[in-house]
């Protein structure tokens, strides 16, 4: 039997979302053991900005295949936004780790460590979404983990509106206010994008199942 020796371009592009979206969930998990834990914040956050790099690279190289692919196996316009938003999902990700190390931040709230269990829900749902993609017949399946995403995200909308509220009744910091009040920010905007690419793949699911 002749074997060839490449990956056919129709597989490589769910290879690679497969792998952006893993990417994504094992940066949510280090989030999430940074706030449970709070011990080697540092090294923990340079875990995530590796991570992020590596996501960017994700990106570059769906983007580059795209660019070089005459017959994608969905419409081109949402690979692309597929890619970027995933890799805003990490963005944010690395941003609130980024804010938690630079800021010197002391400890973690109980609404911090709240929104990290949900990004980190959130991330499991998009990597099961997005590995439902190869196959056709897992289209409709794909329906089910968006309408997930999307309560998960109604919940971090929820959290993130109790934390702000406490951190103003709560603190006459100001410093404080303002480092919380980011970090905050940067979580809840993860669980909006996760919201994003949930959006995404439900419209790849209605034009092809």
């Amino acid at each position: 039997m002749v074997r060839f020796p490449f990956v056919p371009k129709e597989h490589k592009f769910f290879d690679l979302f497969e792998e952006s979206a893993q990417n994504i969930v094992k940066a949510a998990t280090v989030l999430k053991e940074i706030v449970d834990d709070w011990q080697f914040v540092d090294s923990r956050a340079a875990e995530i900005t590796e991570m992020e790099h590596q996501g960017d690279t994700y990106t570059h190289q769906i983007i580059s295949l795209l660019h070089r692919t005459f017959v994608t196996p969905f419409d081109r316009e949402d690979i692309a936004l597929l890619a970027h938003t995933m890799d805003d999902i990490l963005d944010f990700i690395h941003a609130a780790a980024d804010a938690m190390f630079i800021y010197k931040i002391e400890s973690p709230t109980e609404r911090s460590k709240q929104l990290a269990d949900i990004i980190v829900q959130g991330a499991n749902e998009v990597d099961k979404a997005v590995r439902g993609l190869r196959r056709r017949k897992e289209l409709k399946n794909i329906m089910v983990g968006c309408v997930e995403i999307n309560r998960l995200e109604n919940m971090a909308d929820v959290v993130y509106r109790a934390a702000i509220a406490e951190l103003f009744d709560n603190t006459e910091d100001i410093a404080q206010i303002i480092k919380w009040r980011e970090i905050y920010g940067h979580m809840e905007s993860a669980t909006d994008r996760c919201e994003d690419v949930a959006d995404v793949l439900e419209g790849v699911a209605l034009k092809h199942a």
